[in-house]
C-alpha cells in the first residue's frame, strides 16, 4: 500500500504532515528525518485496529487485506 503524504513547512520552525486518506493523521517534526520517523508511527497508529475492543459474533470473520494501487 502506497499513501500520499503532504509535507508543509510550520511556523514555528520543522515540519507537519498529514495524510488525506487517513483522516486525522498527521504528526509534526523538527528535522526531516524525525518527520520520516513520526509519519510512520503515525500512520501505524491511525491504522492499527485491535480486534479485541470490537464486539464480534460468532459468524462474523476478520481479514487482512494488502492493497495494490
Amino acid at each position: 500500500m502506497k499513501l500520499k503524504v503532504i509535507v508543509h513547512n510550520a511556523e514555528e520552525g520543522g515540519f507537519w504532515a498529514e495524510v488525506p486518506s487517513v483522516p486525522g493523521c498527521h504528526t509534526q517534526g523538527d528535522t526531516w528525518d524525525e518527520l520520516l520517523q513520526n509519519i510512520y508511527e503515525a500512520i501505524e497508529a491511525c491504522l492499527m485496529v485491535d480486534v479485541e475492543d470490537i464486539e464480534l459474533k460468532p459468524e462474523d470473520r476478520v481479514l487482512e487485506i494488502a492493497v495494490s494501487i
